[in-house]
């Protein structure tokens, strides 16, 4: 199976890049985590290393496919 991670941040491009793209996931096939780095700040670094540039982004097994551009990591973290 599939593993992905949904990363977001809140913002209104964001959730419904989440809404869209997560509900069209067979869920058969793919294991989804969704995290919203405003409230969970601990994991933007992690997000980084998986070569997270901006969110909305989804990472499956390891390639990362940016959706539309919501904020970069940079202003994640301010």
């Amino acid at each position: 199976m599939s593993q992905a991670v949904f990363y977001h941040a809140g913002c209104p491009v964001c959730v419904s890049a989440e809404q869209l793209v997560v509900d069209y996931l067979d869920k058969s096939k793919v294991a989804a985590e969704i995290v919203h780095l405003g409230t969970e700040r601990n994991r933007i670094e992690e997000a980084e290393r998986a070569g997270v540039k901006s969110v909305p982004a989804l990472v499956v097994d390891g390639i990362v496919y940016h959706i539309n551009f919501g904020a970069s990591l940079e202003d994640v973290k301010a």
